[in-house]
């Protein structure tokens, strides 16, 4: 198939690209290096080196023969991205192109409208592309399990059967974001939603949740080829943070009560959900809806493992707890159904030993690549106006 993947050169794009190409699709990517601008404006950086966007394409069509067609676009600028559509006629949408962090949108109000204005935007040029160049073509739309929030009752896949005075219906599950990135994850599903049923678009909207891992099958090939490896307090992952803490020997943060619940996927994972819902296409008008998690853990959960295994490695480690920075409930009842990838050959590479013990030593590999004013929280959702990092003079680590 043609698979044009939007947002192709970020931490789960990049890989997205490698993993259909080997699979034999033709593939293409597009997207505008807003990450690596941020990066480049606040002095952040992946902890594992990665190459630029043109040298990481060049490298796997080298190395493998195929050939990833590149562009560079905005989904914001709708003439960049009519034209790749027009130039690739895509059978299937991949669609990451969006500022994906929950912290950077509750820095101030510049970075809430960003969020909103990139992401809901971008997505409404995609539905209307599709629409006018490509109307039978399958968008895959990468939402969050976030827009769900942490409800008291089972989180269904999408829908649920409501029972109302004497008369039922299946309903969009209600949703209660925590944050301005994740509402407008919440317009983008409505959006697409509508434009399902009244332009006949097929789409799979894939509620995601936290991604862990450093690398899939295809970017180990070659150190040319690796992805992002985000530690900081604004786009890194608890799991990421604790590795590199452990390894650099700062506590471990763990916000609040550390009784949060997220639900969890491995990077391989996601690359295969990905292909599972692109060979399962809807039909003209449908809108699918899969959370994509294998498993569900807490803070506390993910920071007691880190420390069994640093320990195994001859890693000492302590834990500090932190005041939380989010607005969120610390003690909830969490359960999110996920089936449906199952349902369609999904076997999980759930989390061990193994991979925990991968990534702390990529953090020991790399940590003179470690910026500690990056890690502890400095965007707090009950303040407007927030800072992106630690005083530069500011000791983190003793």
């Amino acid at each position: 198939m043609r698979i044009l993947i939007l947002g192709g050169d970020g931490y789960l794009g990049w890989p997205q690209a490698l993993y259909l190409s080997q699979k034999g699709h033709e593939v293409a990517v597009f997207d505008n290096q807003a990450r690596r601008q941020f990066d480049l404006k606040n002095g952040f950086d992946s902890l594992i080196p990665i190459k630029s966007f043109h040298k990481r394409v060049e490298r796997w069509n080298e190395l493998t023969g195929k050939n990833i067609t590149r562009y560079h676009g905005d989904t914001t600028n709708y003439d960049e991205l009519t034209q790749a559509f027009q130039d690739f006629q895509p059978e299937s949408v991949v669609h990451f192109a969006e500022q994906r962090a929950a912290p950077y949108s509750m820095i101030d109000r510049e970075h809430a409208v960003f969020t909103q204005y990139t992401n809901v935007i971008g997505t409404l040029n995609v539905l209307y592309a599709i629409k006018e160049f490509a109307p039978s073509c399958h968008l895959v739309k990468l939402g969050t399990m976030g827009e769900y929030g942490t409800p008291n009752i089972d989180i269904e896949e999408g829908f649920i059967e409501i029972n109302h005075k004497g008369r039922k219906d299946i309903l969009p599950f209600p949703k209660q974001p925590g944050s301005f990135y994740h509402l407008s994850k919440v317009h983008d599903s409505h959006n697409i939603m509508f434009c399902c049923r009244i332009w006949g678009i097929r789409s799979t909207d894939l509620n995601q949740g936290i991604v862990y891992g450093a690398e899939t099958y295809e970017s180990a090939l070659d150190p040319d080829l690796a992805t992002r490896f985000d530690y900081d307090q604004i786009y890194g992952t608890a799991l990421n943070r604790f590795c590199v803490q452990a390894a650099t020997g700062h506590p471990l943060t763990r916000y609040g009560s550390g009784n949060q619940t997220r639900g969890y996927i491995n990077i391989k994972d996601t690359v295969r959900c990905i292909e599972l819902a692109i060979q399962s296409e809807p039909a003209a008008g449908e809108f699918r809806v899969f959370n994509q998690i294998t498993e569900s853990f807490s803070i506390n959960d993910i920071a007691d493992k880190v420390e069994r295994v640093a320990a195994t490695m001859g890693i000492t480690t302590q834990s500090d707890y932190v005041s939380n920075p989010r607005v969120e409930s610390e003690n909830h009842y969490y359960n999110a159904v996920h089936t449906k990838l199952l349902d369609l050959g999904l076997q999980p590479h759930l989390l061990d030993d193994a991979e925990i013990e991968r990534m702390i030593g990529l953090a020991v590999e790399y940590r003179d690549r470690v910026d500690p004013r990056l890690i502890l929280p400095t965007v707090n959702w009950r303040t407007t106006e927030n800072t992106v990092t630690q005083p530069s003079e500011q000791r983190v680590f003793g």
